[in-house]
């Protein structure tokens, strides 16, 4: 029967009336924003926040309630392009291996001597002292070819008799790629997120470029820096024996390598021999964040290693007191001071000349870990808000006008039953717009598409619904008879429609990116709502109109 429980029809309305609720933020805001102009970003920071555009005490308690976030194309914002040299990649990967190398040949029990280690065509190659020990570095060297254990990523083969050479595989290349595109992306997100923006777009494009979409950034400069630094941080020793000429010339000693002074140090211009193996990467930092020392009274950022880098580091500090180490950002020297005393907390200072300003943005940079390689920028769009929110205003006046005419249709057709249905049409829009609140998503242009295409939807239900109860009458079927009947035949054919919407809406979503997967997300939630409404709102207020009037007969 059509009897609703007392209980059920008190859960029905908390239910829809909690989601109703939690989408008045959202129309507040879209209707007070249309008629007001942007703020212009924020030009104050402190040394301690970020410095980037922040909000102030009055819209941090707005935000606290959950709305609807708007995307590039109707709240405007900055569109970055980012792109990665895959022979960075290439680059890196040498490197590691020729550390991972030389550490497991020293290690070998006893160890294998080596000697003339050579990076030349993309391949690393070293003599081995005794022709004997080109079995036991097979060996040795076999597990680090293999990479992950499932497929081989270097090949090894001898040369003159004592040299071994590794060549990378294609397949390690294209893995080692794809990593370090995947972490790539990671790092964007996470510096991003540490602006305090909301719901920004990152998403990869073809095998080495990165789409980064900020909605409400108006001004890109500060991001396209802030993404564009790769934040590779490593501490490595000073070469003592290094000659002065010998640096200044390019000329460095073997086993050494020469890096420049950063162009905001004291020393611009001059250069450092430092020792290419043995140092500390930044990828052990754990927090990094801006201050200033307070015996010189300089801006500096203040970093903490986790415990695997902290006992590193305190072995680096403690063997080589008295000895300089250089500090490197991004392939320049920001600072080379000396060990005093072996530094044991973890911890340590990094200085050069900081302002407030590149501080903190040094701190997001290694708070959210470096990037695996270097992201430059091919292409930069920054979107004014001035057309989305003729959009917002347009798509408002679109379905104001279609819902009124909607609802004079529904009235004069079916009568109660179309105040019935129009009240449902205005709860599937409010729970919609409710459940894309609390679920923090972002609404774009196609997403009003699909906003008024599942408004559509909810009206065919009704419609269905209405019209297999007017047949059932015309039948000779009694109202009760006949309102229960239509309810359970109409709903049928409304399952089978959306089941099928809702399959297309998550392939839309799986298979598609950007604008088309904000069209399937607001289709496949409008979807359930407006069964949801038509089938159960509905159904529970006609009942509850049945119970309590008995009516002989109805009009439909």
């Amino acid at each position: 029967m059509l009897d609703t429980p007392l209980w059920k029809k008190i859960s029905l309305w908390v239910f829809t009336l909690a989601l109703a609720a939690a989408a008045i933020p959202s129309l507040i805001s879209s209707f007070t924003s249309s008629d007001e102009p942007a703020p212009a970003p924020a030009d104050d920071v402190t040394a301690e926040a970020p410095a980037f555009p922040e909000v102030d005490g009055e819209d941090e308690e707005e935000s606290s309630l959950p709305q609807i976030n708007l995307g590039l194309d109707l709240a405007g914002g900055s569109h970055l392009l980012l792109e990665a040299n895959p022979a960075d990649v290439a680059s890196q990967r040498l490197e590691n291996m020729e550390e991972a190398v030389e550490s497991a040949l020293r290690q070998a029990v006893p160890a294998i001597e080596f000697g003339d280690t050579s990076r030349s065509d993309g391949q690393l190659s070293f003599i081995l002292d005794s022709v004997a020990d080109i079995d036991r570095a097979r060996a040795v060297l076999e597990p680090i070819m293999m990479g992950d254990g499932l497929r081989r990523e270097w090949d090894l083969s001898v040369v003159d008799g004592q040299r071994i050479v590794l060549s990378p595989t294609d397949a390690g290349q294209a893995t080692a790629l794809n990593s370090a595109m995947e972490g790539a992306v990671e790092v964007v997100r996470r510096r991003i997120d540490l602006l305090g923006t909301r719901e920004p777009t990152i998403i990869r494009q073809g095998e080495n470029r990165i789409v980064v979409q900020v909605p409400g950034l108006q001004d890109p400069v500060a991001l396209k820096r802030l993404l564009g630094e790769t934040a590779e941080l490593e501490f490595k020793l000073v070469d003592q024996q290094a000659l002065p000429t010998n640096t200044a010339a390019g000329v460095a000693n073997p086993g050494s390598q020469i890096y420049p002074y950063a162009p905001e140090t004291d020393f611009a211009g001059q250069f450092e021999a430092v020792k290419r193996l043995g140092g500390i990467r930044g990828d052990s930092l754990i927090n990094a964040r801006a201050g200033v020392d307070p015996q010189t009274n300089e801006n500096v950022v203040n970093i903490q290693f986790d415990q695997q880098g902290g006992q590193k580091f305190a072995q680096l500090s403690t063997e080589n007191v008295g000895e300089r180490f250089a500090i490197i950002l991004d392939g320049e020297v920001i600072s080379a001071p000396f060990f005093n005393e072996p530094i044991l907390g973890g911890s340590a200072q990094i200085s050069g000349a900081f302002t407030p300003d590149t501080a903190n943005e040094l701190a997001i940079s290694l708070q959210s870990g470096a990037l695996p390689v270097p992201l430059t920028v091919v292409e930069e769009r920054t979107v004014g808000p001035d057309l989305g929110a003729e959009s917002i205003r347009s798509g408002l006046i679109a379905m104001l006008i279609g819902s009124i005419a909607v609802i004079a249709l529904m009235v004069a057709t079916y009568g109660r039953f179309g105040v019935y249905a129009t009240a449902a049409l205005v709860f599937n829009v409010l729970i919609l717009l409710g459940l894309m609140a609390i679920g923090n998503f972002t609404l774009t242009l196609p997403g009003i598409a699909g906003f008024v295409l599942t408004v559509g939807a909810a009206v065919d239900a009704n419609v269905l619904i209405n019209e297999r109860i007017r047949e059932e009458r015309k039948r000779g079927r009694k109202v009760i008879t006949a309102v229960e009947n239509g309810y359970k035949e109409a709903s049928r054919a409304i399952y089978d429609a959306n089941v099928t919407n809702f399959i297309a809406g998550v392939l839309l979503f799986w298979f598609g990116s950007g604008p088309i997967r904000g069209f399937a997300v607001v289709l496949v939630i409008g979807l359930a709502t407006s069964v949801f409404t038509a089938l159960t709102l509905t159904k529970m207020w006609v009942s509850g109109y049945l119970a309590a009037k008995r009516p002989k007969d109805i009009t439909i």
